[in-house]
């Protein structure tokens, strides 16, 4: 077998250390685009209404969250440049010896953000609505279609349902479903589907 070190840097095989390091980015990188989601739902959890309403304020904007989602693959293509260029592999051979580097970077960025949107939230969104469950009288159930970016926003859409004085409790259905409990004789559908949020964020009436 031919020696690898008088080989040039970008002929050199990818060490294991350096695709756990692209791990690590990746990992970093898939956290990103839901940081304001897991901190809104941190402090709505422990009841520190100022942080709420400033993390609040973020994901009530639209663009915010693809932006963050759009910034994360940015950072991750700088540090995948960066480790080529280190390696003086920034080429068209280089980026092809180094694929297992490129391929655990942007797949744990992708992986990892998948898994916390798709996973993460709804179960702690579950867990979370379940022990907070108001007792106001509830004899009415209306089904509503919220188009949030990512479940992380449901806790943003189920704290301003629960402003409404006649809703009893607000059950999430991963992605984007909602089912309200409410007393008819102090609000409705109409009066719910009203709420400035749903400027933002469309919300139908199933």
């Amino acid at each position: 077998m031919e020696p690898t070190d008088n080989l040039p840097p970008c002929c050199q095989p990818v060490k294991k250390p350096e695709n756990r390091k692209g791990m690590f980015w990746g990992i970093v990188y898939g956290i990103l685009p839901h940081a304001f989601c897991i901190a809104f739902i941190i402090f709505s959890v422990v009841g520190a209404t100022a942080g709420a309403a400033f993390f609040g304020k973020f994901l009530a904007m639209p663009f915010f969250f693809p932006g963050l989602i759009a910034l994360s693959f940015v950072f991750a293509t700088i540090s995948a440049i960066l480790h080529l260029k280190r390696n003086r592999c920034l080429s068209a051979d280089g980026i092809k010896r180094n694929k297992n580097y490129l391929g655990i970077l942007y797949g744990t960025t992708l992986g990892i953000g998948l898994f916390v949107a798709c996973i993460v939230f709804p179960w702690i969104i579950g867990a979370t609505n379940s022990k907070t469950a108001t007792q106001a009288q509830s004899d009415s159930e209306v089904t509503i279609q919220v188009a949030i970016p990512c479940p992380g926003h449901a806790v943003l859409i189920i704290n301003e349902l629960k402003k409404i004085s006649g809703i009893g409790n607000v059950e999430f259905v991963t992605p984007d479903i909602f089912k309200i409990y409410y007393n008819a004789n102090a609000t409705s559908p109409q009066a719910i589907a009203l709420l400035d949020i749903f400027k933002t964020y469309k919300a139908t009436i199933k």
